[in-house]
């Protein structure tokens, strides 16, 4: 049976689609303060009977959205008998190096929401780059600096050391479907580019892009190089951070994957304070294949009662607090439980050493449990390798 997803692209770089995490960790600044822009209030070119330009929006936007360049070195076996497991064992039991380095270059886009010169991209443009250079709207370039990471929401943080920057502000109230947005990128490198369409829906989640998912879908074209750029509204503000698109060809289909303003704040904020992002964790395997699509490949809308537990991590958070496997978790914190990105949400927000009530129905019978949450182990950026 055929995954109703066809495909889904990482829409960022036009040569690699993932770039390459520097080999040393670079250390993470701890400002007292990021100025960030206030938001515009409502303000677009046209009247009552249809808009006429969305050029305002556009001129106050476009020049805070940036072109990202990055090098990574990638490994690559020089001898096809490295593929074999068992040939792999040999080679590497007497230390023969059958693996050589080369660079990779790639794209992105990023944008610029401090006068500090912090840039807001995805994990997946820079996390890995070893070299990162960032190119300005008025043509200016200059060599960025790896702040900080968070591939379970796939958000980065660079920084440039440039003056006068142009900032773009965040859009602090909810967002609706049926929008207008336009997305702001570098698709293909072929330079800055705007598209338009609307806010096809709101909180996707369960794609297996991300660990922590609440995407804006949009229909606004967003292809390869785009990511990290820009989707903004009809005044400039910033609404999300273009991350994927789904797309059987590798281009764009309508259906584009953004993530949302407020959730790229609060991971910037984070990473920027303290280096990286402090989760709430549980310790527990989730008991399902895919919860959000039945087996005729079709969407599933209709919540469930609980979440299911296959398995129980031995001396985590959950095991400590008396779960067992097989147990259903009920609620957490007295708030209902339904699917299992909302588990996991719940619990990453909750602070780590805090005792939470949670009730899970075992054998028939609702039991009451008293859990002390854990830290969440931060997410590994694997080598890439060819």
């Amino acid at each position: 049976m055929s995954h109703p997803l066809t495909r889904l692209v990482i829409a960022c770089s036009l040569v690699s689609l993932v770039a390459c995490q520097p080999k040393e960790k670079t250390e993470s600044a701890t400002p007292t303060q990021v100025t960030l822009s206030q938001e515009r209030p409502v303000a677009i070119q046209g009247n009552a009977s249809g808009v006429v330009s969305y050029a305002p929006a556009v001129k106050a936007a476009a020049p805070a959205v940036v072109n990202i360049f990055t090098t990574q070195v990638v490994k690559h076996n020089t001898n096809p008998l490295m593929n074999d497991p068992a040939f792999r064992r040999f080679f590497e039991f007497h230390g023969l190096n059958q693996q050589e380095s080369e660079p990779r270059s790639g794209l992105g886009s990023g944008v610029i929401v401090s006068k500090d010169g912090y840039i807001l991209t995805n994990n997946h443009v820079v996390g890995k780059a070893t070299d990162i250079v960032v190119a300005l709207h008025d043509g200016r370039k200059a060599k960025a600096k790896l702040i900080g990471t968070d591939p379970d929401s796939d958000i980065a943080v660079i920084k440039v050391d440039l003056k006068d920057l142009p900032t773009l502000a965040f859009k602090t109230s909810a967002n609706d479907v049926g929008d207008v947005v336009l997305a702001i990128g570098n698709p293909f490198g072929v330079g800055q580019t705007v598209t338009q369409g609307i806010v096809s829906a709101l909180g996707r989640n369960g794609l297996g892009i991300n660990a922590f998912e609440d995407f804006i879908q949009t229909d606004a074209a967003i292809n390869p190089g785009n990511s990290g750029g820009a989707l903004i509204d009809v005044s400039g503000n910033l609404v999300g951070i273009n991350t994927a698109i789904y797309s059987r060809s590798g281009g764009s289909m309508g259906i584009g994957f953004a993530i949302p303003a407020q959730l790229a704040q609060s991971v910037m904020l984070e990473i920027i304070s303290h280096g990286q992002v402090v989760r709430g964790w549980l310790g527990v395997e989730i008991k399902q294949a895919d919860q959000n699509f039945n087996e005729d490949g079709s969407l599933n809308n209709q919540k469930s009662e609980g979440v299911s537990i296959a398995g129980v991590m031995r001396g985590g958070p959950a095991a400590q607090g008396g779960m067992r496997p097989n147990d259903i978790i009920l609620s957490i914190n007295n708030q209902k439980m339904t699917t299992a990105n909302q588990l996991m949400n719940t619990i990453a927000k909750v602070k780590p050493n805090t005792k939470i009530p949670v009730v899970v129905k075992r054998n028939g019978q609702e039991v009451e449990l008293e859990i002390t949450i854990g830290t969440r182990p931060q997410a590994e950026q694997p080598e890439e390798q060819e």
